[in-house]
């Protein structure tokens, strides 16, 4: 099936967990919520809409949080509940199109190109969606409408919070156009700042851009560039995809020793860690990764018998990993990332322990 053919529908529940506390929580609603552990290392799950309006965002630093919104009711987050009602989500999508790719707990693709039950359009299935999950869980969801994931994904985001979007494939060009690079994936601060440079500010400006061009500066990533500010993505949606690595990473400022950047380990690590709460799925192998200021990557593992079982756990086993980098003291990095992979059955986790523990 061509890319052109393809109706996507990309839903994002809204503020989802924040949304579960208050929907389960009368005292919640209409306050502003922050869903998060307190202290001083800890960072922001989700934060209702009431708390949005402070600045208050995901990943963000719990501390910041509160700074930014005193009266923020801080709820330490429930993944049990949360998955309970992915699950019930997840009914509903599949009522729809067996063609069901979950990115999270709280955002999937779907196929409606060729919908289960009869449908005028991608539209009318995505609005049945809507009210579906309104009816059946209580909270509402976002949802984009386009001819391939890049673009639904976006357009999921332009009538936040429970609305819908639609780019029809004649209206890609002008949709994308106007918007910041930044609505690119992949496109963070830095490559931003280089674009920049470049007099790249937008999508239209990127377009302006010979592929040559953007391949001799930024390698493999820059025919990604050229693709997206066309609208090209050619990806199908995949049900059923096991996660194999969640990660995070970040690039200094400045080039820093290896003794520097404990913090940015520890934060990269907490990020890590919620991300992989909202899988089924047990991650076993602990990874750093480092870039070197000359661009060198190296990466170090360890999978320990028994999967981390707590922050603190997969923490330390991160920090640890530094111990077995054997470049000069003197060697400055630009960038380090926190991950775990090697993901299992969560059964196939617990029998592999009682058999070891024998």
């Amino acid at each position: 099936m061509s890319d052109a053919v393809r109706k996507i529908i990309h839903i994002d529940m809204d503020a989802f967990y924040a949304s579960v506390e208050q929907r389960d929580d009368p005292s919640l609603r209409g306050r502003p919520v922050v869903v998060a552990w307190r202290g001083a290392r800890s960072v922001v799950c989700a934060a209702s809409y009431e708390a949005r309006k402070f600045g208050v965002r995901s990943a963000m630093p719990a501390v910041r949080a509160e700074r930014l919104c005193p009266d923020a009711v801080f709820v330490p987050p429930d993944f049990v509940r949360y998955k309970a009602v992915s699950r019930q989500v997840r009914e509903i999508f599949l009522r729809h199109t067996d063609l069901v790719e979950p990115l999270s707990l709280d955002e999937a693709y779907l196929d409606a190109t060729a919908p289960k039950i009869e449908s005028p359009s991608a539209t009318a299935t995505a609005q049945a969606i809507r009210a579906q999950i309104r009816e059946e869980t209580r909270l509402t969801a976002s949802a984009g409408v386009a001819p391939n994931k890049f673009i639904a994904k976006i357009a999921s985001d332009w009538n936040k919070p429970d609305g819908l979007f639609v780019v029809k494939p004649a209206q890609v060009e002008a949709f994308l156009t106007p918007l910041p690079v930044g609505k690119i994936p992949g496109v963070g601060k830095v490559m931003q700042g280089k674009l920049q440079a470049l007099g790249i500010a937008t999508v239209g400006d990127l377009r302006a851009h010979p592929l040559e061009e953007l391949q001799a500066r930024f390698g493999s990533f820059g025919a990604a560039l050229y693709r997206r500010a066309r609208g090209i993505d050619e990806r199908p949606v995949q049900p059923d995809q096991p996660v194999q690595q969640i990660s995070a990473e970040d690039t200094f400022e400045r080039d820093l020793p290896l003794g520097e950047f404990d913090d940015a380990i520890r934060r990269l690590a907490e990020k890590t860690w919620l991300s992989t709460r909202k899988t089924e799925r047990v991650g076993r192998t602990v990874v750093l990764k480092l870039k070197t200021a000359q661009f060198r990557i190296l990466t170090r593992s360890h999978t320990p018998e028994t999967p981390p079982a707590s922050l603190q756990e997969f923490t330390e086993i991160a920090l640890a990993l530094r111990e077995r980098v054997d470049l000069p003291p003197s060697t400055r990095y630009r960038l380090v990332g926190v991950g775990l992979g090697n993901f299992r059955e969560r059964d196939e986790v617990v029998e592999q322990a009682g058999v070891f523990g024998e």
